[in-house]
């Protein structure tokens, strides 16, 4: 698939916009920035298509109301700033849009709501309503209450999440850069940027890496990494947008930013929701038997080819299964609590029963309930 055909196609478009564009460097608003992008997005309703904006903004915007410019990684502190700012966030965004007739609807999501199957579902039923009605999603986490471990981390990973919950066509995410480059442009002059990736694979991710400010949420390693599970779920991608008409360019025809290609086979519904909004509760290490079954085989995982376990999970968690050089490779949903596996380990299934003294089913993740990654 070619990126006419991509963008011709696209009817479904998740946007992703993080702080770094919407504020400037002392804080304040880009007024500038946010019209257009106001302007494009309605210029694309108006043709049919149906848009979900993922905004950050609301921790610098709840730092601007408060005129507080110290940083602080106290959680309390920065989800005091996350509450005054989105209410903000969402006022802006209501206005901006509200001259072009259109409304916004605002959903605030945590790791816990999608990772709960009903949850998810439920969160689905209204994104879809809300598009039904010609309303603009706009989703930021969750910051007033998530905490470390339920954390998504950052917007370009949400992004990722509801362009998969949404089945949406196209996933564009804006960068304060073209798009990726060889290597960090702001650094080295002989970077190039990098048209087309049809394969996310090690050396992407490491140009990517060497790409990223460190210390910074939000780099072009955590584009990648949205972009990874967004082309897996079937789902194509476009990072860039060092300019304040980026979208509306990419949509006039123009090879704007690096395009990502989607894989052909894409998820299921329930396999994106397993590979990447199941909370992970523990791991599971392999032997290279094991391994091969599961990849080249399509087989189940079962207790004989598990060498090892870690975590503190129960039936029906998901975890991480690792081979011996401890690479994840695939996620599941497992028949057996980490307390049994831990007797369990090494054992054909027939001698399950005899180990515990019961047994639920021969396999430990069922071929139905893993990702291969």
């Amino acid at each position: 698939m070619d990126r006419d055909t991509i963008i011709a196609s696209a009817n479904r478009i998740t946007i992703k916009v993080g702080s770094s564009l919407l504020l400037k460097e002392k804080g304040d608003l880009d007024l500038h920035f946010l019209e257009r992008l106001s302007q494009n997005i309605a210029a694309l309703i108006s043709k049919g298509k149906e848009v979900i904006l993922v905004s950050s903004g609301a921790i610098g915007l709840g730092r601007q109301e408060l005129n507080i410019r110290k940083r602080s990684n106290s959680i309390s502190f920065k989800q005091t700033l996350a509450s005054i700012g989105q209410a903000r966030l969402m006022n802006i965004y209501y206005r901006l849009f509200q001259q072009y007739n259109l409304l916004v609807g605002q959903i605030l999501l945590s790791g816990v709501d999608l990772s709960r199957r009903s949850s998810y579902l439920n969160a689905r039923n209204t994104f879809l309503t809300l598009l039904k009605f010609k309303i603009i999603p706009v989703v930021n986490e969750n910051d007033t209450v998530a905490v470390e471990e339920i954390k998504f981390g950052d917007n370009d990973t949400l992004s990722a999440l509801v362009a998969g919950l949404v089945d949406a066509n196209l996933l564009i995410i804006f960068s304060d850069i073209e798009g990726l480059y060889t290597s960090d442009p702001r650094t080295n002059s002989e970077a190039k940027l990098i048209k087309e990736v049809d394969d996310i694979d090690e050396k992407i991710e490491k140009i990517s890496l060497s790409a990223s400010i460190e210390g910074r949420v939000g780099g072009m390693q955590t584009k990648i990494k949205a972009a990874k599970i967004a082309t897996r779920s079937g789902i194509p991608v476009i990072i860039g947008g060092g300019e304040r008409n980026f979208l509306g360019r990419i949509f006039a025809g123009e090879e704007r930013g690096t395009l990502f290609l989607p894989k052909k086979d894409g998820l299921t519904s329930r396999k994106k929701w397993i590979a990447y909004a199941h909370l992970l509760a523990g791991t599971i290490v392999v032997d290279d038997g094991a391994k091969r079954a599961l990849i080249v085989e399509g087989k189940s995982l079962l207790a004989a080819g598990i060498i090892e376990i870690t975590g503190n999970f129960e039936v029906g968690d998901s975890v991480s299964l690792l081979d011996m050089n401890s690479e994840e490779f695939a996620r599941g949903i497992v028949h057996y609590s980490s307390k049994e596996l831990k007797k369990i380990k090494g054992t054909k299934s027939s001698l399950i029963e005899k180990q515990l003294g019961y047994k639920y089913y021969d396999e430990v993740v069922h071929r139905d309930n893993l990702v291969i990654l």
